[in-house]
Order: C-alpha cells, then structure tokens, then sequence
C-alpha cells in the first residue's frame, strides 16, 4: 500500500502541504481488550451471529473491516501511567475508540462450537467520521507529518537501537521477526511494528496506536523502550549478583535476594518487615532495663544477617519477642486503703475474721513501707473453704492483676525455670508466662495445690520454688530461657494448700502460713444465703421471685446432705435443689409466675432421703466408751471409742481405720492401766487371762 506522505517541491522550496485524506465505508468490528496495528498480522475470534453474518458477507466482498478497540468500564487505562485522552464515539450499543485500524481479512475458519476465527492484515490507520444504523462507519485515513524531517528520523534511530538491546537480551525473539524490523524504512511504519512486537500492555498499545501524530506516538514509543531495556539491564544485574552470592547451600532464598536486589534499586527501605515491627515496640517501651537492651540489640543485630528461612532465624526472633513482651519494671498503681480493702473482703467473703486480720496487717506493712516488697503467703485449709477466691478478693481491693498457676502434678523443673533455647520448641517457664499474661511485674499471683508438686527424673520443681518465694532470693531470679535476672520481689504470691504435710520443710520455711479452718454451721447458713443461693439461680434460669429457700431448708441441707468443711458439697446440692424447681416450672407443675418456697420437709421430696446422721455424744459417761475426733485434710467428725474384754492371753486387739497417733495413744493408755493396778484395784490376772479389744 502507500503511505499517504507531504510533498515537497524542490525548485520552489515551498512549505509541506498535506494531501487530502480518502474517505470511505467499512463495517465496524469491535475488538475487546484486542487491537490491530497496520502492516501486521493478527488473529481475532468473532462471536455473535450479527458479526459472524457480517464476516461471512465481507469475505464474499472487498474483503475490509474496521477494527475498533472497545473502550469500556472495565479497561484501566490510567495504569498505563500517561496523561493522554482518548476520544471515544458510541458505536450501537458499545463506545469504541475514535481511531482504529482498517485490516484486511486473509483467511476464515469455521469451528464445531460456532465461532469463526480470522486471521486480518493490519492496513492504515482511521478516523471514524459517522456511524451508521447498517453496522457500517464513515472513515478517512488518519494523515500524519512527513515522517523524514530530522526530528523524526532521530526518534527512529533511537527506537531502533533501543529495540536492538532489547533483543540481545531475548534470545528467543523470532529471528524472521529481528530483521524485518531492522529493514524497515518507513518511519510510520516502524512505530507499528515495534508496538506489536514488544509485551506491552493493551493500555500502553492503545495509546500508541490512537495518538494522532508520529511525533506523540515516537515519544510514547521512546519511553516504554527506554522503561523495557532498563528492565532488561536490572534483570541481568540480578541475576549477575544473585549467582554471584549464591552457593548449594543458599538456593533455598534466590528469590529472596532477587526481592532484596529490586528494592535497593528503586530505592526503598530494605527492611525486613519483622525488624521493623521488633524497632517500633523497642522505641514504644519506656521501661527496659539497659542490660536487657543490650542483649537485645545484640539478637537484632543477629536477625538482619539470619535468613528468614533459616530455623535460628525463627529462634532468634521468638528470643527477642519474649524480651519485649515480658514486663520489665512496668508496674500498676496499688490502692493501699486498708479500709477499702477491709469492705472488699467482708463483701466477698462471710466470716474467717483471723485470716481477713492477717491479710489487712499485710496490706498495712506495705502501706508503711512503700517499697513494693510483698510478703508470701500460704493459704492452707480443707478444699472449699475459699482459698482461691480470697486471693482474688486481694487482688481486686489492692487494684492488681490476677494470674493463677496450678502446680498439681507438675513433675518438671522446666515449668517452673523455663527451658534452654537451645530446645526446639523453648519456652520461659510459667512464672514468667504468668507476668507476660498479666502485663504488670507487681501481679497477685496465686500458687494454687503447691502441696501437690511432684517429682521425677525431670527435676524438683519444688526446688525450684525456693528461689521463686525465697524474699532474699527473688529479686533476681534467673529464667533458662530468657538468661536474665527478674525481680520478683514486688509479686505477692500466695500458695494454697490442703495439708503442710507434703510440702518440703525448706519451702514451707520461706512462707508465712495462714489458716483457713472449717465453716461453722452457722456460717455456712450465712453464705449459703448471701453467695450460694443467688448463684445457683442466676446460673439455673431462675429470678430471685421465683424461689425461695428458707433457712429450715439451708439447715436440714448442711445437717443431713452435706459433710464438709467447706462449702463446695453444700452449693452443688443447692444447685441440684434449683434444677429440679427449674424442672417443675417448665413441665408447668409450679406456676413460674409465684414464688415457691423450699422448707426442710420439701428437701427430702427433691433429694430424696438424708444422706447422713446427726453425730450424738451421750451426756452421761458409761464404762468402756471414750468420745474421741477424727480430723482429716476435708474436715472431721465425734467419735465414740468402745473398749471390751473377753477372756484370752492378754493381747490388745485394735481395729478401725486408725492412724498411727491413735494407735500409739490406745496402746499407751492400755499401759497406763496395767501400770496402775494397785491404784486403781485392779488383780494383775486381769490382763494375763483376757484379751482386750
């Protein structure tokens, strides 16, 4: 074809004048997210019967087309990063660009699945002038300047040299495909080829191929080839360093210094997205010791130069997020008012006025001696006598956090000291983990079951203990895992027990004991009706209007249903009490909306018959029996000791569970005896021919 192109006339030197453009008609092919460049070649599928119609009918014919790119929502052409507009005109009911391509169509294919695929020849470059209602437009040749002024001829040199680079990095560019382009002497012509042949993206083509003059699309051009060979070159740089630092041993992160390689070159922070993290909550912390910074710059330091890949990596990371997690001197504010603390006990807890008084005397040290120094306390007494729930009535009066660590059948020293980070899987041990949980370094911290601690081939924990709640040893003490010193003086612990019989002598030197005793009945009426019974119906579903226990009932419930020193028995049983009530309502025997009260005559209804016998001690003495006690780690009881003789050897036969105490007590009393017969009358005979039981 030819290239429509300014005269010149040589003689009379005249200025260039255009020729004018040739209009003519061509049936309108919209082309998505496609586009055909002139004097090449392109695939297209055509679907829609309208279009295939058209196809079929432009074959028999001239065999022309004009293909628009479709211009829709959907195309993001600001991506592409130019400030251009693009003219656009609506086309039925789709918007095209102003500017296409009249292509050629050199060969149809028909397909089983009904789409007809061509293949087109890109011929010049059009302008829409109208659009007509038959699928057809009114088009004129685009007419561009002369492109052989020098301006022109410069771009083209340039764009040739740059495609040429561009090349010799691509070994499999088609060889065919090199040197047409390099042969190329039509300046018009090369823009399009270039176009086509480099991975542009379809915004980036589409601005090429729609700006109106050489001179725009030649610098559109210069640009995007510029952008490509420097590509190119940082592609290579990459890979030239990447190879370089590369070894077997470091493949597993080629990707990785190929990221860190890109960063450096568009100048952005090389910064591991940990580190920074790890930074922020340094410079957020207010209160971490200097030798503690130390070690952890030291490991920060260590973390830049570890792959993240590798496994020390993730140790070293763990290492250093347990330093800043952990509360070093961060500390809540105490509220020392003994009297606020006195309601606050009275309001959780009925009776035990001795250990409330020795609770408020400590309170009252630290409020003298105002130096965080807390005393450590052991709470012993029988199971639900409120060990637990006292220690958190301190914390909550004193305005500390609570953490609680169950040391029942702990065996490992490590729970308590943490492990080595030399372990996979290392972890601090749990007093450390109960500060980072509490967030403060001057928690209350209970030490629940400490009279249950085991041992085994792992260690003693309770050893490990004497450093934990040693005052002249805890403000340093020394986790394995963190392998830094830890004040835990400002801590109150407090440590529950059942017996002190279990517990190590060296342990139990370090603490001051405080005794929990039994409830008396009264006072288990006054709790039962002040804390048990409001619970148990909040947490069985009823209101406090639809049940009402009175005290016949609370009594008959603590005499013949629950033995216990506590009250854990007696409020499972008040619990028992409301289901069955809660039960009733719902099947609809008690009306819901009036108040049912319990007496003790309803009690065995409910719990059916009594579980226990009230204990009696006869008033008068009678011979051969002794009122003794039993007392356990749970409570105790009356009993009555029977004494009988029969004729025998003189043996002293003792049965029952009995302990060794009381053995020895009924052995020394049967020599006691023996020892004063005369005293009392007695014929020596007596315990040579009778067996005693």
């Amino acid at each position: 074809m030819s290239v429509n192109k300014k005269s010149n006339d040589d003689n009379e030197n005249i200025k260039d004048q255009e020729r004018e453009p040739a209009v003519y008609e061509v049936p309108l092919l919209p082309l998505k997210n496609m586009l055909v460049f002139p004097y090449t070649l392109a695939p297209l599928v055509i679907e829609g019967e309208d279009y295939i119609k058209m196809i079929d009918e432009v074959s028999s014919g001239q065999r022309l087309i004009g293909a628009f790119p479709e211009i829709s929502d959907s195309i993001q052409l600001e991506n592409a990063g130019f400030d251009f507009n693009i003219d656009t005109v609506a086309a039925k009911d789709r918007s095209v660009s102003l500017i296409g391509t009249v292509a050629r169509i050199v060969k149809m294919l028909r397909f089983p699945d009904g789409t007809v695929r061509v293949l087109v020849r890109g011929l010049r470059r059009v302008r829409i002038l109208d659009v007509g209602d038959d699928g057809k437009v009114m088009v004129e040749d685009v007419i561009e300047a002369d492109g052989d002024d020098l301006e022109a001829i410069a771009m083209a040199r340039n764009a040739l040299k740059q495609f040429q680079e561009i090349i010799s990095y691509s070994p499999n560019f088609p060889e065919e495909l090199k040197i047409a382009i390099l042969n190329v002497n039509d300046n018009f012509r090369l823009v399009d080829l270039i176009a086509d042949t480099l991975n542009l993206s379809f915004a980036e083509k589409l601005y090429i191929l729609t700006l109106p003059n050489l001179h725009d699309r030649f610098q559109l051009l210069t640009i995007l080839l510029n952008r490509e060979v420097e590509v190119l070159h940082l592609g290579s740089e990459i890979q030239s360093q990447v190879h370089n630092a590369m070894s077997k041993s470091q493949r597993e992160f080629f990707l990785r210094e190929q990221l860190r390689t890109i960063r450096q070159e568009l100048g952005e922070e090389n910064k591991n997205p940990d580190i920074v993290a790890l930074n922020e909550r340094i410079n957020s912390k207010e209160n971490i010791p200097d030798e503690v910074l130390k070690v952890i710059f030291k490991e920060m330091e260590r973390l830049e130069v570890i792959p993240q890949a590798s496994g020390e990596y993730h140790v070293a990371y763990s290492y250093v997020d347990w330093l800043l997690s952990v509360p070093w001197e961060e500390y809540s504010e105490d509220n020392l008012d003994v009297k606020e603390a006195a309601k606050q006990l009275d309001k959780d807890h009925y009776g035990l006025n001795d250990v409330k008084e020795r609770i408020l005397e400590f309170l009252s040290v630290l409020q003298l001696k105002n130096d965080r120094k807390s005393p450590i306390m052991c709470f012993v007494g029988p199971p639900g006598v409120g060990k637990t729930s006292l220690g958190q009535s301190i914390a909550k009066s004193m305005n500390r956090k609570f953490v609680r660590m169950s040391l029942g059948g702990v065996k490992d020293e490590a729970e308590i000291r943490g492990h080595r980070r030399t372990y996979v899987g290392a972890m601090p041990g749990r007093i450390i983990q109960g500060l980072k949980k509490a967030g403060t370094s001057n928690p209350v911290f209970m030490l629940d079951e400490i009279d249950k601690v085991g041992n085994d081939y792992r260690g003693d924990p309770a050893s490990a203990l004497l450093e934990v709640l040693d005052p002249q040893q805890n403000h340093a003490f020394n986790d394995h895992y963190l392998e830094l010193d830890y004040d835990l003086s400002p801590v109150m612990f407090i440590a529950t027990a059942n017996v002190l019989d279990t517990i190590p002598p060296a342990l139990l030197d370090r603490m001051e004991i405080v005794r929990l005793p039994g409830y008396t009945p009264d006072e288990k009426k006054q709790i039962a009706k002040r804390y048990l019974i409001p619970r148990q119906l909040k947490l069985n579903g009823l209101k406090q209007r639809q049940l009402f226990v009175a005290m016949s009932a609370i009594d008959e419930l603590i005499s013949y249903y629950t033995r216990e020193a506590g009250v854990r028995t007696l409020e499972r049983t008040i619990g028992q009490l409301c289901r069955k009530v809660a039960r009733k309502v719902v099947e609809g025997e008690i009306n819901g909306e009036n108040r049912t009260t319990l007496e003790a005559r309803d009690v065995k209804k409910y719990l059916g018959s009594r579980k226990f016998s009230q204990d009696e001690i006869d008033s008068e003495s009678e011979p051969g029996v002794a009122t003794g006690m039993a007392w356990t780690s749970v409570g105790g009881t009356i009993l009555s000791i029977e004494a009988t003789r029969m004729p025998g050897k003189g043996v002293l036969k003792l049965t029952g569970s009995l302990g060794n105490v009381m053995k020895e007590s009924a052995e020394t009393a049967f020599s006691y005896i023996r020892s004063k017969h005369d005293k009392y009358n007695i014929d020596p005979e007596v315990f040579e021919k009778n067996d005693f039981h």
